[in-house]
């Protein structure tokens, strides 16, 4: 495949990873990039990961053969269209943002008779610490990759940016866009709200300095997440509100089935939802590939 000059419209951890991966794996050969803070460009110039630093999304996607839209879910609407009346008519457009239903009805109505060429897709990977500084070419080695290409999108559109992550070292999916939101509402978008909740609700109350002095680890691995990028997840959470609302509704009712053991005293119900839970969790292979970005 013929390396391409591509454009990253948004200079944090995924879009600089994004570059750099891209670029040692052969697949680019120029990097424009933008952001809407500019010093974020620019740092990742200085870095040697973008070449070039464009002032407008209409300088940065000019001459690329691919744009990667890299900024919170909640912007890339405004980014695309943007970028679609200054892009090639033939340049690919593609993502790395953690929902799809609603940006594949937007790219519909903003690409119309291109959007054969828009390749919905979703690193799962990232860190704990936003910022291009921590951009890594190798944050994809081993990590899932899902696309969701919908109906009239271009199959060799697809292939090609499936192509360039297989080439990163990351394992490719396949999912509807309807399919990927609802599995990432329950195994990533849930969490976060569960962890950004529970330090809020201590945080709350009068005694929450107090409480938090004296947590310990398990307090800490079940709220890291709490840190991350508020933006990022609030755009999150509201673009893929309709899986999301259905998995809190089903984790309040087992928060209800908790409440109502504990107030009875029924430690045999407690058992039996601890029992299922510690197998499953002891079953289940973890690793660094299901990770979700934290920050961008």
């Amino acid at each position: 495949m013929k390396p391409m000059r591509l454009a990253v419209l948004g200079c944090g951890l995924l879009g600089g990873s994004t570059a750099a991966a891209w670029r040692h794996s052969g697949c680019v050969t120029q990097v424009v990039g933008f952001d809407i803070q500019p010093e974020r460009a620019r740092r990742a110039q200085a870095l040697g990961i973008v070449d070039q630093v464009a002032d407008t999304v209409a300088q940065a996607v000019a001459e690329a053969d691919c744009i990667v839209l890299a900024t919170p879910v909640g912007a890339m609407a405004a980014l695309l269209a943007q970028a679609a009346r200054h892009a090639r008519a033939d340049a690919l457009i593609t993502d790395v943002g953690s929902t799809k239903v609603e940006l594949l009805v937007n790219a519909r109505q903003i690409l119309g008779d291109t959007f054969s060429r828009f390749v919905p897709a979703h690193p799962i990977a990232g860190g704990e610490t936003p910022g291009i500084e921590q951009a890594s070419a190798e944050l994809f080695r081993g990590r899932w990759l899902i696309t969701t290409p919908a109906a009239g999108t271009d199959a060799l559109a697809v292939g090609r940016v499936e192509a360039n992550w297989a080439a990163c070292g990351a394992r490719i999916e396949r999912m509807t866009a309807q399919d990927h939101d609802r599995v990432f509402a329950a195994v990533s978008h849930l969490p976060h709200l569960l962890a950004f909740a529970l330090v809020n609700l201590i945080a709350g109350q009068p005694d929450g300095a107090r409480k938090l002095q004296f947590a310990g680890a398990g307090f800490r691995d079940f709220t890291r997440i709490a840190a991350s990028d508020p933006v990022m997840w609030r755009d999150i959470a509201l673009a893929n509100r309709g899986a999301l609302g259905h998995m809190l509704g089903e984790y309040r009712r087992q928060l209800e089935l908790l409440q109502a053991a504990v107030d009875a005293g029924d430690g045999a119900a407690l058992e039996q939802i601890m029992v299922r839970a510690s197998r499953v969790r002891r079953e289940q292979d973890f690793d660094d590939a299901g990770s979700e970005p934290d920050g961008r």
